[in-house]
């Protein structure tokens, strides 16, 4: 049989396609007779979301289709991917991930439809030269007072803004999931609720959050006419930061590899040496420093396929041992399940266990339908903040009724 696997970035294509003469010869070794075609159609992720959804109403899909965390939530409400409970439910391999994994990919309706091979783990990364160098201190800050007072002394001494925590509607839904949302995540106050299938728009997590912007973007502490300009990620991910005047970045686990490793859009020399990370701080009284567990790539198969069990069985081998460990150097991220921190070559990569480490003890950021409404309404609130239209409260209110207006009556918790 020949199952056919779709990669749709070109770094995740390349790693693939080293490992699958050996799963093929696996396989062979079982006496099966299996071939794996890959398909690389490099694409945005809008473009990707856009292009399967069509072949798979079209019944032309892929077997095997490797996608975000973020993809699967519409593609498994329509039907479209193969339910995995019980073949993960045979394999020894599922009872080795870590539980916020699991978490996360299980859907509100109780079934899991993709294996995740990777995981993602959101902090702060600073350019620990830099603040060496200015006399900062680098040791993790326990409360965002304290973050504040250094940042505050950065800017007095380069004058300049000293951290990009992703904001407005230039960035899209990168405020959503790299600024806004890993910061209400760590309040306590709950605001998706998994079980209800309703958003929570008022809290004081909601509430001091939009405080937090307010007050960095006063103090001129954020970029912020960087973030009202198209493409804000260019100028201060790319830019700024790489060369060490922006030396405080909110970001996941992919900017060792994507962003800044030697590959990278702006490759930062030694970057292992000169760039640390930092948990989050507690913004809320009562809570703790945290990072945020954020959803890597997972392995989809497609409900209609004639050959599903050696589609899973495909999915299992790669998210195994050495083929799994191999994935996540070319990558650049954690291992979302115990038993690979010992495998090269992921075991030489020190950020990438740093990661993992984070990964046991993250906060999870649920969330579910509804939340591309609900990221409209931060980008459209914490844009106020920055033009000067709003404060702290003002965008919080302003948010609660854009929120509810967007998502209906049905989808907003009572």
């Amino acid at each position: 049989m020949t199952i056919t696997l779709l990669e749709y970035q070109q770094a995740r294509a390349d790693a693939v396609q080293e490992l699958i003469p050996e799963f093929e010869a696996a396989m062979a070794a079982k006496g099966e007779d299996v071939e794996v075609e890959l398909v690389t159609d490099v694409l945005t992720d809008s473009q990707f979301q856009t292009k399967i959804t069509q072949q798979l109403h079209s019944g032309t899909a892929p077997d095997v289709i490797d996608m975000g965390g973020s993809h699967v939530t519409g593609l498994a409400g329509a039907g479209y991917l193969l339910a995995l409970d019980d073949h993960l439910a045979d394999w020894p391999g599922w009872a080795e991930y870590y539980p916020q994994v699991k978490a996360q990919a299980q859907q509100t309706d109780g079934h899991t439809y993709s294996l995740p091979h990777e995981a993602g783990v959101q902090s702060i990364f600073y350019r620990k030269d830099v603040l060496e160098g200015l006399g900062v201190d680098t040791s993790q800050p326990r409360t965002w007072d304290d973050l504040i007072g250094r940042l505050k002394a950065i800017t007095a001494k380069t004058g300049q803004p000293s951290m990009l925590l992703p904001a407005g509607t230039a960035w899209g839904g990168g405020t959503w999931s790299e600024g806004f949302l890993p910061i209400v995540a760590g309040t306590g106050s709950t605001f998706y609720d998994p079980n209800t299938g309703t958003w929570t728009l008022s809290s004081e997590g909601l509430s001091a959050t939009f405080d937090l912007y307010h007050e960095l973007t006063q103090a001129g502490l954020l970029p912020v006419q960087d973030l009202l300009n198209p493409n804000p990620w260019e100028p201060t991910k790319y830019v700024k930061f790489p060369e060490g005047s922006l030396p405080v970045v909110a970001q996941g686990t992919w900017g060792w590899r994507y962003d800044w490793g030697p590959e990278g859009a702006a490759p930062i020399e030694d970057v292992q040496n000169k760039v640390a990370t930092w948990d989050y701080p507690a913004l809320v009284p009562g809570t703790e420093p945290y990072s945020v567990s954020g959803g890597g790539f997972a392995y989809g198969v497609n409900a209609e396929t004639e050959h599903a069990d050696a589609a899973v069985e495909l999915a299992q081998w790669l998210s195994s041992g050495s083929a799994l460990a191999r994935q996540l150097v070319a990558i650049g991220a954690a291992a979302p399940r115990s038993g690979i921190s010992d495998l090269e070559p992921y075991k030489d990569e020190p950020t990438l266990l740093d990661a993992e480490e984070k990964l046991k003890t993250s906060v999870d950021a649920p969330e579910g339908d509804g939340a591309d409404q609900v990221s409209q309404a931060a980008q459209n609130a914490t844009e106020q903040i920055l033009i000067g239209k709003a404060d702290g409260a003002g965008a919080a209110s302003s948010f609660a009724s854009d929120a509810a207006d967007l998502l209906g009556p049905g989808l907003v918790a009572k």
